[in-house]
């Protein structure tokens, strides 16, 4: 039996499926980036709770609402860095499965 081998897609394809490539590393490396970010906003957040809480200074709690806005905020941006993540990774799927299997007799 002879072995598999992908059969090279067209230039231009090749060219569109490594442009959706970099694109989707790029996406996941700035989403790993923000959910770290948010991660350490929401630390700062409940610390900053509780001492909101503790002293009930108008300051303290300006400023607490203000860095709540912003992990609101940044919530909703991770969540559409997920949704492009998601969507890189179908449109890379799909031009993967248009690879058509061929053997090594043509």
């Amino acid at each position: 039996m002879g072995s598999l081998r992908l059969r090279p897609v067209a230039k231009s394809s090749s060219r569109h499926l490594q442009g959706v490539q970099r694109r989707l590393e790029a996406a996941r490396e700035s989403q790993r980036v923000l959910e770290e970010q948010v991660q350490t906003w929401n630390e700062a957040l409940d610390d900053m709770r509780i001492r909101t809480l503790v002293s009930e200074t108008p300051q303290l709690q300006a400023d607490y609402n203000e860095l709540s806005k912003h992990v609101v905020a940044a919530r909703a941006e991770l969540q559409r860095r997920s949704a492009e993540v998601s969507s890189l990774v179908r449109e890379r799927d799909e031009l993967l499965r248009e690879w058509v299997p061929k053997d090594e007799h043509g």
